[in-house]
């Protein structure tokens, strides 16, 4: 890195922590610190509620899940406008109505202490696991690609959001959004521009198109039933759909973002612009992990993207065999190119037949060099089965380095950090406000002390911060970063969910029933996903409906037996 790269990321990251310290300082009680005063309009609750879905996995792995499997994955998103009608239309109305701090508080006024403190608990195991992945994620990845320390790293980004978020709270989560969320799509627009500007002179974009689409990287849809496919059309919109409701309708970290809007209307439109510009950002980014895709069908890549993994090998017993392989890689680089070339010559000629066989040389061609990673794979893990051998996460990472230029370096790596920080802020927000509001307030004694509430959320937003950087100290890689977090969020989210179902629509069931119901429904679904038996975004739908059955049948059977007897 240049000095000029250092001057922009370090210059960005400390405009942003300085501004939010600055433009939030003095918050006077807990409604300015964990509401914002509710005076957010609905552009700051738009971009608020994005900035803390889109974390610095999306940036690092999304596109490397385009390089690796296409456009496949923007299905996922596929129920989100479904779901903000519904929680435009039930949740917002009764959070505001009702006046509640939080999501879980409401669940009190419907059942009971003991659900109110379940639902909290859950979610705090849940986000905890993600806020420190949040840290972890472009942690690892910096530091595998700089050479940085990874302990010193996670330390560097936790410290910079705890500093402006337990300063401000809610109003300097949603004010830094906005300028990370500036940031950040002003980053990825540059590098897509830049991918665009280094393919071959005679590679349009629309014929980048079509070399993407030669590989089969532009198959966005897909209508497959088998519930064993872990990204179709009816996951997304079904599956998709009710991750995302729980998410944003029951994850403080989402909640607190429209809790904050001046009225239902602002919170309304926030949800409705995050619903309308959602799938649109997602496919970009996508987008620009196929680009790099095919900037890499003429430019030479690494048999295994992530440094520290192809390092571990050229240091073993393994090194020859791994060079041996790198030497075939180079030469599939060189018929790559060749069969790409061909297929261009065939598309200007309109040539159907000779394009058709074009796009069977090249398919194959790909399938001999995935065979080849895999072989690759295979030796690192031999060499050192501590290393990550999965490098979707490195892909992009790797064009930034060693491609883009100075300055643009600094400024994507800005937007890396940036990311992480934003979701970070609004997981540690949530976090301390849970605990200060949900377990300690309920249980602690009253007092007069009016600044109680406001000391304790700082406390424990701090606290969370710190447990936040040990879990990223401690975590590790796991297949692809995004689907991690998602994955975690599967496992509990649809359990809340139904609880709030039945707290909605389905009056007649009480307390009991539902605390039971969701104990039992949770170790379910743990173990259905430790046992695999469907794909991870099916366990919301699953857990949701659980949980509303057992609900349902444990209410039942409870009021048959305790019906008074019918006199005669």
């Amino acid at each position: 890195m240049a000095a000029l790269d250092w001057i922009i990321l370090s210059g960005t990251l400390l405009f942003i922590v300085g501004f939010g310290v600055w433009r939030t300082r003095g918050s006077r009680d807990v409604e300015d610190y964990v509401r914002g005063g509710k005076r957010a309009k609905w552009l700051t609750v738009g971009l608020s509620v994005m900035a803390t879905q889109a974390s610095a996995i999306t940036f690092l792995s999304t596109p490397g899940q385009a390089f690796h499997d296409g456009m496949g994955f923007v299905q996922f998103y596929f129920g989100l406008p479904l779901a903000m009608i519904i929680i435009c239309m039930v949740f917002v109305p009764i959070y505001h109505h009702l006046k509640v701090y939080t999501a879980y508080e409401f669940l009190e006024k419907r059942f009971d202490l003991k659900t109110r403190t379940l639902a909290a608990l859950l979610f705090l195991v849940q986000r905890g696991l993600s806020a420190g992945i949040t840290i972890f994620a472009p942690s690892i990845i910096l530091s595998a690609v700089l050479g940085w320390d990874l302990t010193t790293l996670n330390i560097i980004i936790g410290i910079l959001v705890i500093i402006y978020t337990v300063s401000g709270g809610t109003k300097a989560v949603n004010v830094t959004q906005k300028q990370q969320m500036f940031v950040i799509m002003l980053g990825m627009f540059a590098a897509f521009f830049f991918i665009l500007g280094y393919l071959p002179t005679d590679i349009s974009f629309g014929k980048a198109l079509k070399v993407a689409g030669a590989s089969d990287k532009l198959n966005i849809l897909n209508f497959d039933l088998d519930t064993d496919s872990r990204y179709t059309f009816w996951s997304g919109i079904t599956g998709g759909m009710f991750l995302m409701l729980a998410y944003f309708g029951t994850d403080q970290s989402q909640v607190q973002r429209y809790l904050s809007g001046k009225s239902v209307r602002e919170s309304q439109l926030g949800l409705i612009f995050n619903a309308i510009l959602k799938i649109p950002m997602q496919f970009f980014i996508l987008l620009v992990g196929v680009m790099v895709f095919v900037f890499y069908q003429y430019n030479p890549s690494p048999l295994n993207f992530n440094p520290a993994a192809t390092k571990a090998v050229l240091e073993s017993e393994y090194a020859q065999q791994y060079k041996t392989l790198q030497a075939a890689h180079e030469e599939i680089q060189v018929d790559k190119k060749m069969a790409q070339d061909a297929f261009s010559q065939a598309l200007e000629l309109k040539e159907y037949s000779a394009t058709i066989d074009a796009k069977q040389n090249i398919l194959s061609i790909n399938q001999r060099e995935r065979n080849q990673r895999e072989v690759a794979r295979e030796l690192i893990r031999q060499a050192d089965p501590a290393v990550e051998t999965n490098d979707k996460d490195y892909v992009f990472i790797h064009f930034i380095l060693n491609y883009l230029p100075r300055g643009v370096i600094g400024l994507l790596l800005a937007v890396i950090l940036s990311a992480a920080m934003s979701s970070t802020a609004s997981e540690l927000n949530a976090l301390g406000t849970i605990t200060a509001l949900d377990l300690y307030k309920r249980n602690a004694r009253e007092t007069d002390d009016k600044g109680r509430d406001l000391r304790m959320s700082r406390l424990f937003t701090f606290i969370w911060g710190v447990i936040a950087i040990l879990i990223a100290c401690v975590a590790d890689l796991f297949d692809n970063l995004i689907q991690l977090v998602n994955i975690i969020g599967s496992i509990f989210y649809g359990n809340v969910l139904g609880i709030f179902l039945l707290a909605f629509f389905i009056r007649f069931v009480r307390g009991n029933a539902v605390f039971v119901a969701a104990l039992i429904t949770q170790v379910v679904v743990i173990v259905g996903w430790a046992n695999d038996w469907m794909s991870y975004l099916w366990l919301n739908a699953f857990g949701c409906t659980l949980v509303i059955l057992l609900a349902l049948l444990l209410e039942g059977f409870d009021r048959m037996l305790n019906r008074p007897p019918v006199r005669v």
